[in-house]
Order: structure tokens, then sequence, then C-alpha cells
């Protein structure tokens, strides 16, 4: 009697250990708790895309005094810091990312005085301001290239030229490109210029050539930009195309890929000689170097570099830092995280997302790193286009609760969709990607820029003017912000309430242990010693209620929980009490619950299990569990990289 009943004990046992080793398998712990907590690991970044934001004089374009308006949206929204896409001089091709002069403001944007006051209102109200930084190209209306074209000294190598090569089915000399480079927006990489008799590269439009960073007087100019707008008392920077800034010296072909025949798309060749080199980190550290010197020496909060690269998970994780050295060269405090853009969709499972979360929390260096998560920007189809607007505050749900930095879009917190019809009949539209016909809906970014939805006036409250540069959403009569303020329940208070909730100590520091339920329901907690542990549910499913046993899950949980956050069309209320083994989840909704911490009397009613060997066998699985995430795991029977349809295909543009 007593052997069976010792067997009947270890059996309870060994089922508590199993279950620890599958929770952790599937969701190992985040290395987010670190010895810092600075302001830029506890706030939510917000884009503005100025064009877009406020228009303050009426000529359809959104400027620096309409930023300043409106910043008052971003405090009561709880955002803590804004990054601004390029407001620099530009002629304007690719919408500021062809830049004139890196020191001088865009007039339709305002002047320098615009942006100071811009600066002073941000500084009163505890907001931080972030630049865009475009270091791989100028335009080529740059002054720059100008004298380098003429051959001027010191400007004459401050691009990458190149006589190109003999044609050897021509016998008149007749010279082609030096390779076989194409550019991201189709075509060359290369173009003639017929004053200097060379070809200039430019990994993007022909407008925008690529500079020389592999000369030295090119490396100090952009050092003396960020000096530049340090002094003015920016925070930081957002680096655009970061990967970009070098190409291999001897300039020879690239190998095809063999799964695009065009020879001028981008898809033709891997870019293994013009994209993620050794020098593009290098660079990004000694930016880095200058940035943490600049804060030593004249005080205040940490300045910070944001970096931007479409690359696979490897190399961008390189920008955290120089490798696991004992004294790493720092890099960027936040290399964009775009896996919510480029690897998930509406058709996405809860196993995908399971996967997709885990594969950055697996890859991220586990000490001095804090993950990201970006859920939208100026390139990509908006939050409710690419995963449906029923999903809108279950996913807001998920980017709010997740360990680390959350970035926000401009008007995704009010749930604003693309506009299709965002042609612009003007010419004011995206000259890029776009250029009407069938086309347009897939490549053109103009659908996800169009003006921000502040009321229900005329031009949604964006403009006074006759015309908008791009046309508002005529969704916005009933979406806009003043509407969803002042209803009871909308996105923006759901996003609202997240912001707030996020800045408890256990979604700042805490644990993470994620599973999918099922193929539509993820369920995460998130956990911190001795402070408050919650758990999220999500449902990705329409149709009927389901019910979820959390406590076949999270067995430490209490058996009642409270409901801290729920989606806008939430049969609950925040406030309720549900039961832990019995959560009844409707439609696409997104539950933030509350459980206190667990007391010693919980840890009694436990089973009779070695709680310390209980939870260093989770430890050491996460261990495993990473290794085998990191090997691209059948697991889940997932096909972890599988194509999602036109999304997946437009991660690959710049910006």
């Amino acid at each position: 009697m007593m052997a069976n009943q010792q067997r009947t004990n270890s059996g309870m046992e060994w089922r508590w250990i199993y279950l620890a080793l599958l929770l952790s398998a599937v969701s190992p712990t985040s290395g987010t708790e670190t010895s810092d907590d600075e302001w830029w690991q506890r706030t939510v970044f917000y884009q503005i895309y100025p064009r877009s934001f406020m228009d303050s004089n009426g000529d359809g374009v959104g400027d620096l005094r309409g930023i300043t308006s409106r910043l008052e949206h971003l405090k009561d929204a709880g955002i803590g810091a804004t990054w601004l896409s390029p407001i620099f001089l530009s002629p304007m091709v690719d919408f500021g990312y062809d830049i004139t002069d890196y020191t001088a403001i865009q007039p339709e944007y305002g002047t320098m005085e615009d942006f100071e006051a811009l600066l002073a209102e941000a500084n009163r109200l505890g907001i931080k301001i972030i630049l865009d930084f475009v270091p791989n190209h100028t335009s080529d209306q740059c002054e720059w290239f100008q004298r380098s074209v003429a051959r001027e000294d010191p400007y004459t190598d401050y691009y990458v030229w190149h006589d190109g090569r003999v044609d050897p089915s021509s016998g008149n000399g007749t010279r082609l490109p030096p390779n076989n480079w194409q550019s991201v927006f189709y075509g060359s990489a290369w173009t003639l210029h017929p004053v200097r008799g060379q070809y200039y590269l430019h990994q993007f439009t022909a407008q925008q050539p690529d500079l020389n960073f592999r000369n030295p007087a090119v490396v100090e100019e952009m050092r003396e930009v960020l000096r530049f707008w340090l002094r003015k008392g920016v925070a930081g920077f957002r680096i655009d195309a970061v990967n970009h800034l070098f190409e291999v010296e001897g300039f020879p072909d690239e190998p095809e890929t063999g799964t695009d025949r065009d020879p001028l798309s981008y898809g033709f060749t891997h870019h293994i000689y013009t994209k993620d080199l050794l020098e593009d980190y290098d660079m990004v550290y000694g930016w880095r170097k200058l940035l943490d010197d600049w804060t030593r020496e004249y005080g205040g909060d940490s300045r910070i570099i944001m970096t931007e690269a479409y690359a696979n998970i490897t190399f961008t994780m390189k920008y955290y830092r120089s490798g696991e050295d004992t004294q790493p060269r720092q890099g960027s405090h936040m290399p964009f995280n775009f896996l919510l853009i480029t690897d998930l969709s509406r058709d996405s499972t809860a196993q995908d997302f399971v996967y997709t979360i885990n594969k950055w929390l697996t890859y991220m260096p586990r000490q001095g790193a804090t993950a990201n998560w970006v859920l939208g920007n100026h390139d990509q189809p908006r939050v409710g286009t690419r995963y449906g607007a029923e999903r809108i505050d279950a996913i807001h749900t998920l980017l709010l609760t997740l360990p680390g930095i959350a970035v926000t879009y401009y008007g995704e917190e009010i749930g604003m969709l693309d506009n299709p019809d965002a042609i612009s009949s003007n010419g004011q539209g995206d000259s890029v990607t776009g250029g009407g016909g069938d086309a347009f809906i897939v490549f053109s970014r103009d659908p996800e820029r169009t003006p921000f939805q502040w009321d229900d006036t005329v031009k949604a409250g964006f403009s006074t003017g006759p015309t908008t540069w791009l046309p508002v959403h005529p969704n916005y009569r009933h979406l806009n912000l003043a509407a969803e303020k002042r209803s009871n329940r909308s996105h923006y208070k759901t996003y609202q309430a997240l912001v707030r909730l996020r800045a408890h100590e256990t979604f700042r520091k805490g644990s993470i242990q994620l599973v999918p339920y099922s193929d539509s329901i993820i369920v995460y907690a998130r956990e911190h010693q001795h402070a408050d542990t919650f758990v999220v549910v999500i449902n990705l499913a329409g149709g009927a209620d389901r019910t979820v046993d959390l406590l076949s899950v999270f067995p430490r949980l209490s058996s009642e929980l409270t409901v801290a956050s729920c989606g806008s069309v939430s049969n609950y209320r925040t406030g309720d009490i549900v039961e832990t083994a019995a959560v009844v989840v409707g439609a696409y909704d997104g539950l933030v619950l509350q459980s206190a911490p667990v007391t010693s009397r919980d840890r009694d009613a436990m089973p009779s299990t070695n709680l310390a060997v209980l939870w260093r066998t989770v430890k050491d699985a996460a261990v495993i569990a990473s290794i085998i995430i990191a090997l691209g795991s059948s697991y889940y029977g997932l096909q972890p990289w599988q194509t999602i349809g036109k999304w997946t295909a437009r991660g690959s543009l710049k910006k």
C-alpha cells in the first residue's frame, strides 16, 4: 500500500515536471530583465509621417507646426517618444528619403524655428524627439553630388563611381554597367552620368546616389550631421536602410537566385555583395559610441539609435553589439524587429505567432539587450488591413503586452485602414512604387500614408484647405479620434488602457511563457518576482465563443482572475472576475487577466512537487527549447518561412 502511494506521488511529480518542460519548450523565458531601466526601455515609440499628421496652413500637406499643435494627443495616448520621417531639404522624389541638405528643413514642412518650437513643446510634455537619419544616399540635387560630378576636391570620391565595362558585342567601345546589381525599386543599380562620363551606384532610385563610406571624409560628414542635431536637442536617430551602406570592393556580379528570371528585378540575385556586410555593423558601433560619448560629456538621458534593416534574424541581431566578447562594442538600442510584419498575416495560426515571437526572443542576446516589436510603418499595410479590422484590438493587445519596446505607426491607435483609392490625381503620390493600374494596390505605399483622421469635419480635421496631398479615407466620418474619445469603448480607449497597463513592473521587466492553446488561441503568462502575474489570451478567430482552461496551462494561477483589459467589443468589462479554469473568450477578443503573486498558502496547496526542482527544470529546459527553435525545429509541424503573399514580398522595401 505504501509503495503504491509513493508511486502515485511520484507520478504526480513527473506530470508537473513534464508540464513545466512543455511550457518551457514552447516559450523560453525572455532575457529582458536588465539592471538598467532607461527611458527608451519603458516607453512607447510613435512614428509620425509628417506629410500626413496635421496641416497647419491649409496647403494640404502636414507640417511641423501641425505636429506641434497635436503633441497633446501623444501625451494623452501615453506615448513617450516619437520619430519623424525625414523633414530635411529634399526634391521629394522619395518623399524626403532623397536629401539635398541634412541640416536644413524642407520648406513645405516649415523652418528651423518651427522645429525648435516643436522640440520645446515636446520637452514640456515629456516627449522625446527622434529624427530619421538617411546616410546611405543623398539626392542627386545635393551639392556634394553636383561637385562630385564635376570632380571637385574633396568631393570627387564622395559617391561610388565606375567606368563600366565594355560591351563585348559592340565594336565601337560601348560601355555597360559594371555588374548585374539591381536597384531595390527595379532596374540596374547603375546609371551613366553624361557629364562625368562614369556610372554611379544607386541601390534605390536613380535620383538617390549612394555615398562612398570607404571615404573617411564621408564618414566624418555623417558624424557631423549627427552632432548638428544633437546640439539641437534631439534624443536620437532612426537609421534608414543601414544594411546597404557598404558594397564589396571590386564590384563582382552577384549570384543568381534562380527563382526570378527578370534580370532587372531585385529578386534576380542574392545580394551578398551589397547588403549586410561587416562594415555596416562597424559603422553602427561607431555611431553608438558617438552618442554615448555625447551623453557622457553633456549629461541628460541617453541618446539612442534605432536601426532599420530588412535582413535575416542572424544578421539583424548583430546590430545589438559585436558578439560575445568580454567587452563587446555596443550598437543599436533597437534593431527594428519586423517579424510581426514580414512573417505573419491574417491567415497565421496561433502556432505561427508563438513560433515568430519566440524566434526573436531566442536569438536576442541574453544580457544587455531589449526586445522590440514593430507593428507597422509607412512602407507596410496598416494593421487592420493586414490582419483584418476585426483583429485590431487583439493585435494591439499582443503588441503592448510583449516584453520590451512597442512601436506604433500614426493612426494605428484609432484603427485607421489603408485607403486603396489613394491614387493622387495631382501627381503628389508615391512615384517610386506607384504608377496606377492593378500594380498600384500591390506596390504603392500611398494607401497607408493617408491623412490622420482627427474628427468628422471636412478633411477629417487634418487640413482647412480645399485638397490634401493624399485623399482622406472616406470612413473618417465614423472612424476618427474625436468619436473614439467620446465613446465609452473604442480602439483608442483600448489602446490607452493597454499603454497604461504596460507601465506595470511585470510587463516592463517580467518573464514570458507563451503557448498556442489551440490553432486560433494564444495564451501567455507575464510574471515578475513579488509582483502581480498577468495572463494574456488572444483569440484570432471569429464565430462562437471559446472556453479556455488556463489552469491546465499555468497551474500556479489562482482560481479566479480579474479582467485588466479587453477589446472594444468584448463581452467583458475591466474589473470583471473570471474563473481561471473556464475563461469564455469571444470572437477576436484580446484579454489581459490579472492575478496576485503566489503566496505561501498557494504554494502549500500545490501538489507535493519540489518547487525548486520544478523551476530549475523549467530554466534548463528553456535552454534546450532555444536550441530547438534556433535550429528550425518542426516541433509544431510549422513551415516558419512560408510565403504570406504580397505582404512578405513588400518586406524587402526600404525605409
